[in-house]
């Protein structure tokens, strides 16, 4: 799925929403770009609201985009270890056409 347009990005978070409400979880809102400069990604916690989820899309490859936003669909829930890696893994595969070679990490959030 291409993450790097604004349809191709607005397309991969109602999928992911999709998939993170069927089970139970958190659906953060997801917004491009981040309010903070020079980041490609960050996690906002809004008191009595759902977390905000902010990716840098421009200039960056598709894989690159969604990964970041599932590991804000993960952090936003507070999710750690195996289960943390199972709903990545499940959430991938609930894309399209999986992005392939997906390195997630946690790093800057």
């Amino acid at each position: 799925m291409e993450a790097e347009s604004a349809f191709g990005f607005s397309a991969a978070a109602r999928r992911l929403a999709d998939e993170t409400r069927r089970r139970g979880l958190v659906v953060p809102g997801f917004r491009s770009p981040p309010r903070l400069a020079g980041v490609a990604r960050s996690l906002r916690r809004v008191a009595g609201g759902a977390p905000v989820v902010a990716v840098q899309r421009r200039g960056r490859p598709s894989a690159d985009v969604i990964a970041d936003m599932i590991d804000g669909i993960v952090v936003a829930n507070r999710l750690q270890g195996e289960a943390a890696e199972q709903f990545r893994a499940d959430l991938r595969a609930a894309l399209p056409v999986p992005p392939v070679g997906l390195e997630p990490t946690l790093k800057g959030f």
